[in-house]
């Protein structure tokens, strides 16, 4: 199992990254995204949308076990974030946490509704 934290601390640093609900829908949509991290107190109707959206374009979304100013800590910023879109993993193994088995301790599955 890797340390997400520090995957996500490299990511940052060492990839190409942007932060927010609106570039992750729009991600989802384009098709530009290859993982999408979400805190665990975002909003059910954007952690829904982002996740009926990233099943039809093959993109998994992750919802990363502390709240948005853990993840905002995190990364390294000093104000919250409730999403994080990584388009280019640099030198992280942040692609990772879409392959692990053990996915129940970072994961959190939604009910599968749409609103």
């Amino acid at each position: 199992m890797i340390d997400v934290d520090k995957a996500i601390t490299t990511a940052v640093k060492t990839g190409k990254v942007v932060f927010g609900a609106k570039e992750a829908a729009r991600s989802t949509k384009n098709g530009k995204a290859r993982i999408i991290l979400v805190a665990s107190n975002c909003p059910i109707r954007t952690k829904d949308h982002l996740e009926y959206n990233g099943k039809l374009s093959g993109i998994p979304i992750v919802t990363y076990k502390g709240n948005n100013f853990d993840m905002g800590r995190i990364c390294g910023k000093r104000f919250p974030i409730g999403t994080m879109t990584v388009k280019e993993p640099g030198d992280s193994a942040i692609l990772k946490l879409a392959e692990e088995p053990e996915k129940e301790s970072i994961l959190h599955e939604s009910n599968g509704t749409v609103q």
